[in-house]
């Protein structure tokens, strides 16, 4: 999308920056100018967040004009940023956040001859060699943050959790990421009775895709691996406690931590980055039936724990359970999951940011500090001891929601200590990301309705950080 050159395009419109609120497209006796408005004087320059947005309003104005090709002035976009952000990074800044604007979920509109498709071609006049690293950097994250937004807007329908392995087929072509799955037989075989109880109720058979990334031949690293996990639902209908008709119509997007962390390796193995990663999706259905999976039903975990199952709509943390079990045979570094959690996370904290589960404070604070750098935001929540009363069974080892007077209160840190208790013996750090409020894109975004594909850019920074 982006060329680097000394001159600009033919035919381009001039993006030109101006002080106001207001922007527009015009026409000058020299050609067209997109003029976007870069707030108040005072106001400058942006911050690493504002100028995210910033940048984001060039391609969301030029897509309201209908605009195909822009040429703007490194120079001039660099005056109005921070000097905190290298120029490196505002390149990759820059490329990412055209890329994420310039997105749209087309696949099931009828498209005409004529019809605008975005914004073509950006012309980047005068940037200098730091700015193109990050730049050409940048368009390897953006087109995998929507390459995710892809997977997490299609409707359940089209992607079940066989059709959620052929896709992930497709995302990984071309890398040197392996992809192995495990169906029913072979889940029965190793006991992770926790998958499977909740796919039970679904005639969609359960996978668990095992993706891994060691390195390019050429920097290949003996460090134990980073464990990305991602909640891989891909239509949750709450089961037998069925959501409201109102509370369904996005559950396609129940596997937006499943894409994630697809599409996260795949970003790792394009950028050849020196390090070893291994990607887990346990891929379900959640559905009533009369096979499905019963409030008070006990299962039995791949740990070998017990799990009762006081609400069916409590589902993607039982999966997680088996996930993570699954995980200690790598002997990894670090465990980071990510998934659409609870309804919870978004009554604390909007549309604005994942909330952030660990028991390690050195990895909080590094990965809050890499949500600001990435643009995948995030805050923490309590993963104490004094929690774990929140999820005792009269029945079984652990309950999958908050009981005993807990069921309204603190729903995020129930969702996490539920995890947690099946990562407890783990020798690494763990660290529980509920995407929830990122699920979907907020309005004042410049960003196209559905998916906001967090936190892949999360995942990218923290797997070359931790």
């Amino acid at each position: 999308m982006i060329e680097t050159r000394k001159k600009a395009g033919k035919d381009a419109a001039i993006v030109r920056f101006a002080e106001g609120t207001v922007s527009k497209f015009v026409e000058t006796k020299t050609g067209h100018e997109l003029r976007i408005a870069c707030g108040k004087k005072e106001s400058l320059p942006l911050s690493r967040r504002k100028a995210v947005l910033f940048l984001r309003k060039i391609v969301a104005t030029a897509k309201q004009n209908k605009i195909r090709s822009l040429s703007l002035s490194w120079s001039e976009v660099r005056k109005l940023v921070h000097t905190d952000v290298s120029d490196a990074q505002l390149g990759e800044m820059m490329a990412v956040a055209f890329a994420m604007a310039n997105f749209a979920f087309t696949v099931y509109k009828k498209k005409g001859k004529n019809d605008y498709a975005g914004v073509e071609r950006v012309f980047v006049i005068g940037a200098p060699k730091e700015a193109l690293a990050g730049i050409q950097r940048g368009e390897i994250v953006g087109t995998e943050v929507n390459g995710c937004r892809m997977l997490a807007n299609t409707p359940g329908g089209d992607m079940t959790p066989k059709k959620l392995v052929a896709a992930a087929k497709v995302a990984l072509k071309g890398t040197s990421v392996t992809l192995k799955v495990l169906g029913r037989k072979e889940m029965q075989k190793l006991g992770m009775g926790a998958v499977l109880g909740i796919a039970q109720g679904s005639a969609e058979e359960p996978q668990f895709l095992i993706m891994e990334y060691r390195g390019e031949p050429s920097v290949k690293t003996k460090k134990r691996p980073i464990v990305l996990i991602g909640k891989g639902v891909t239509f949750d209908s709450g089961g037998l406690n069925i959501k409201t008709g109102s509370n369904m119509s996005e559950m396609h997007m129940d596997m937006s931590g499943g894409s994630a962390v697809i599409h996260a390796i795949a970003a790792a193995a394009r950028l050849k980055l020196p390090t070893h990663i291994i990607a887990l999706v346990a891929a379900v259905e959640n559905m009533p039936s009369g096979t499905a999976v019963r409030p008070g039903d006990i299962i039995k975990s791949l740990s070998g724990k017990t799990i009762e199952i006081v609400d069916t709509d409590a589902e993607g943390r039982v999966t997680l359970a088996d996930a993570i079990t699954y995980a200690k045979r790598y002997d990894p570094r670090a465990i980071i999951e990510c998934s659409t959690l609870t309804g919870a996370s978004v009554v604390a904290l909007g549309f604005q940011a994942s909330g952030l589960m660990t028991t390690d404070e050195a990895v909080l604070k590094k990965l809050s500090a890499l949500g600001e750098e990435s643009g995948d935001y995030v805050w923490p929540f309590p993963m104490w001891e004094e929690y774990e009363e929140m999820l005792k069974s009269d029945f079984a080892d652990v309950a999958n929601v908050p009981t005993g007077g807990w069921s309204r209160r603190a729903g995020v840190t129930g969702g996490g200590m539920f995890l947690q208790e099946f990562a407890k013996d783990i020798r690494c750090p763990f660290v529980h990301l509920d995407i929830a409020p990122r699920m979907t894109s907020d309005k004042d975004e410049y960003l196209a309705p559905g998916a906001a594909g967090a936190p892949v850019r999360l995942l990218l920074k923290a797997v070359e950080s931790l």
